[in-house]
């Protein structure tokens, strides 16, 4: 993958500065000028260097001090935003007290369940199958492969950061991920085969140039969850939420791509997920994030506050794509 082109002058500034010898003297101050496409495109590329990198940028620029600073305040803004609308929410459905005043594991499946059941986004996954076209799924695609191309990448950084029990459910639910053993079952391998037999690009990072905001701001999320240990508990609850809403809806997404005709190897890839992920509910759910919150209590509100994030970025993703759609229409 090389450096994406810039959205704005942040990003032109950091692209740039990539494209040179890492020097510790290079001064990266954001411009007063502030654009959130900008700000979300640059922190997936600083994220990236952590990941796989980029052909055109020297892999000593990873841990220069003047990147780790702009993506330090880039990480700030975005949590702080994430954590307002958190609040809010909670302060709306009724669920602050079950969230803030239980200490430990007491409780946490059930307060999961309720965030996951009573959350309203939109349903991608339903509008492919009862109005959606082959244009439509592509573009779904397209977008979803900025993540899916690395899928369970951002919640192995978490498994050195926690013990016992918790750890080795975390473990198992990443063994499925990354195929069983088997390099031919490799979930994100399956999603690039599935994407080169519908036509498009399975190269990593081919899409992020079109990568709409709220599908940036996913992936940024999940980049910064699994990557700072303090918030380790929001890594796990993200984990749990999106494994819990993965199953129903990847049975849908293979009959939506189905009925449009796109090629058996894409469908086959939501195909794995609809057994696999309903087991990886119960095990995230129960032997990771509760495991996780009984031994360590005081990680009880970051849990859920990771699993409100997954499913209202997802929720973002989807009504930003509904609207793209309608207005096309």
């Amino acid at each position: 993958m090389k450096l994406p082109s810039p959205r704005g002058p942040l990003s032109e500034r950091v692209v740039t500065a990539l494209r040179q010898p890492p020097r510790s003297h290079v001064q990266l101050k954001r411009t007063p000028e502030r654009d959130r496409d900008d700000d979300a495109l640059t922190l997936w590329i600083l994220h990236e260097l952590h990941y796989r990198g980029f052909e055109d940028v020297d892999e000593r620029w990873e841990w220069a001090p003047a990147l780790s600073s702009v993506r330090r305040h880039l990480e700030e803004e975005l949590e702080a935003r994430l954590r307002v609308d958190f609040d809010d929410h909670l302060a709306s459905s009724g669920l602050d007290d079950a969230v803030r005043g239980p200490s430990g594991a007491d409780g946490l499946v059930e307060v999961l369940l309720s965030l996951i059941e009573g959350h309203d986004g939109p349903s991608l996954a339903d509008h492919l199958l009862s109005a959606g076209t082959a244009d439509h799924a592509c573009q779904l695609l397209r977008q979803r492969s900025v993540y899916h191309l690395k899928e369970a990448d951002p919640t192995a950084w978490v498994v050195p950061r926690i013990t016992g029990g918790a750890k080795a459910a975390l473990m198992e639910i990443q063994f499925d991920e990354y195929g069983a053993g088997r390099s031919d079952r490799v979930h994100q391998d399956l999603f690039s085969l599935g994407l080169s037999a519908s036509g498009l690009s399975a190269d990593y990072g081919h899409y992020v140039a079109e990568a709409r905001l709220p599908v940036l701001e996913q992936n940024n999320a999940v980049s910064l969850l699994g990557l700072h240990r303090r918030l380790r508990g929001a890594a796990l609850g993200h984990l749990a939420a999106f494994e819990a809403t993965s199953s129903l809806p990847s049975r849908t997404l293979a009959r939506a791509l189905r009925r449009l005709g796109l090629p058996e190897e894409i469908a086959a890839y939501y195909d794995e997920h609809v057994e696999a992920d309903a087991v990886h509910e119960q095990l995230a759910l129960q032997e990771v994030c509760a495991a996780l919150v009984a031994d360590e209590p005081h990680l009880r509100a970051d849990v859920v506050f990771g699993a409100w994030a997954c499913l209202e970025l997802e929720a973002r993703t989807a009504r930003d794509l509904l609207g793209l759609w309608d207005d096309a229409a």
